[in-house]
Formats: C-alpha cells, structure tokens, sequence
C-alpha cells in the first residue's frame, strides 16, 4: 500500500489538479451504498454527494443496498449502464474477501475502479459500561459467558468466529446492515459487543461506545493507545478503502473524470470535516490505477490468509 496518500484535516497534502476530464454528466446522477443509512460510509457518501453536484453540476441521489458487507450492492450494480450516471462509494472488502468466503455473481474484473478517498478504520467495539474494557478482557469474560457478536462484513465475521474457537467462547452472530444496524444492537444491550466500520466515532466522545481493538494493520491515528488484533498476537487483519466504483465497460474518460472527482472532494473542506472530524476515517487518494492495483493486492493477502 505504499503508493497511498495520506491526508489529514491538520494538513490537507496539495494534489496536483489535472486538467478536468472530457466527459460531464448530462443528467442527474445516482450514487449506491452497499450500506443501511446511519453508518459512517452512509454519513460520508451523503456529504460527498453534495460535494459532487458541485464538481458536475448535477444532482446526485444516494441509494442505500445493505447486505453482505457490499455485496448485495454490487450484484446489483455490475449490470448497470456503463454511462457514468449510476456508480458506487463504498468499501473494497465485497471485493477484497466477500468472493472468497461466499459464492459471488461477480469479481474485480466486473467493475473499473476510478479513485480512493477514504481509509478504513476497522475496530471491535462494547458498550462504555461493560465489565470488559480491553480485548483480552472480553476473551476472558467470554470463556465463562456466551457471547453475541455484531457483524456487518463477511470478512469480520470469520474473523471473529476464528478467535471464538481458538478462545473457546460461546458465540453467537447477529448480522446487521451497516453501523446503523449495529448501533441501536449494542447500546440496547442486545449484543455483547460489535464490529464497527466507523461509526463508533459518534460514540466515543460520550463514552457510549469503547473501542477494543482495531482490526487493520496499523492502529488508529485517532485511537493511538488501541492496539491491533495483529498486536494482540491474533494473525488477522482487514485493510480497506472507501472508493469509487464503475460497471465494467466504462469507457477510459469516465473513469479520468470521476478519479478527477475524487481528487476534488479529498481537498474540500465539508468532506474532510464529515471524513476527519467527525467519523475519525483518514482521507487517503488513490488514483484509478492504483485503486485497482491495491484491491488485487488486499484480495491476494486474503486469500493466503484464508489458505492458511
């Protein structure tokens, strides 16, 4: 992943401005979610649509398709018109793991890849007021105490299923649609703790919500004292981006032109906010090419993981 650029509110790195793509959209324009409203791909992907409307000077809807982590999504989307009027903001992983768990209508070879703006911030999380306040902790509240366990993604679900058996916990899973879904779960007390996308972010200031461990490679810039599943001797770890995606057959300008977006928004001022500020996500650009190379990459990674 070594060829990201990472961008921070503190310091919002100069992109170079290409010279803005031929193709303008001639109509109004439809953005998918892979994920139910209330998450925080769904709180960035709506600013981002407003930023949009100012980059193509269109209006710009925003679909939400929740189910598998993205993948619902994406089935719908590989036959869309390759026009450049219908694409998608969301996560990699439908892309990066869902195919190698799940049998899948499609693959990366279904879809152009036209930027990255967002970078993962991945983590396992608890009420504020739970009698576990750190990973090891839950392990050990959960080797006496069946456990319920929030997910939202295939990959974070095997994940935790992995460590259940080797911790010997009692677990049980509850999907959700998105962070939306998992919120009302664990603040209710209806499940023990969750996996989080992000939007433990709105949580955390008020102590609601407690991050335990991230789930990425690297910890979190907003969250230096969590340590990874990686750290904690666990060898699982899901990297992923928040980009633009294209049905397959989108001609090369269309493409330049939404990686000229991404370009846009990563500098504007309401997307680094919602992005930065307020669900704690790094803003992280890629162009399109090295969008596509880091999903070929990330899905290589998992599949050795999961051979192993």
């Amino acid at each position: 992943m070594h060829r990201r650029t990472l961008l921070t509110a503190a310091a919002i790195m100069a992109l170079a401005t290409p010279a803005l793509a031929e193709w303008q959209p001639k109509r109004p324009m439809t953005m998918i979610i892979g994920f139910a409203a209330g998450g925080s791909t769904d709180i960035q992907g709506r600013v981002l649509a407003r930023v949009l409307e100012e980059h193509f000077g269109q209006p710009v809807n925003v679909v939400n398709q929740p189910g598998g982590g993205g993948a619902v999504a994406l089935t719908r989307f590989m036959n869309a018109e390759p026009d450049g009027h219908t694409f998608m903001f969301g996560v990699q992983l439908g892309l990066t793991f869902s195919p190698i768990v799940t049998q899948t209508e499609y693959d990366i070879d279904d879809f152009r890849y036209a930027g990255t703006l967002v970078g993962g911030q991945f983590g396992v999380v608890a009420r504020g007021d739970a009698p576990y306040q750190s990973f090891e902790e839950l392990v050990a509240y959960g080797q006496d105490n069946p456990m319920t366990y929030a997910q939202q993604l295939p990959m974070d679900e095997t994940i935790m299923r992995l460590i259940a058996d080797e911790e010997g916990i009692d677990l049980a899973i509850v999907p959700t649609g998105g962070g939306g879904g998992m919120a009302p779960l664990l603040l209710g007390g209806e499940v023990d703790f969750a996996f989080s996308g992000g939007t433990h972010a709105q949580y955390t200031p008020t102590g609601e919500m407690n991050v335990l461990a991230f789930l990425t490679r690297d910890r979190s810039p907003f969250y230096p004292d969590v340590p990874t599943l990686v750290e904690l001797g666990y060898p699982y770890a899901m990297d992923d981006f928040r980009s633009f995606f294209l049905p397959g057959g989108t001609p090369d300008e269309i493409v330049q032109a939404f990686e000229d977006a991404a370009r846009f928004a990563v500098e504007h001022p309401q997307f680094v906010e919602v992005t930065v500020d307020n669900t704690l996500h790094p803003i992280v650009f890629m162009d399109a090419e090295e969008t596509e190379a880091t999903i070929r990459e990330i899905r290589a990674a998992n599949e050795e993981l999961m051979a192993n």
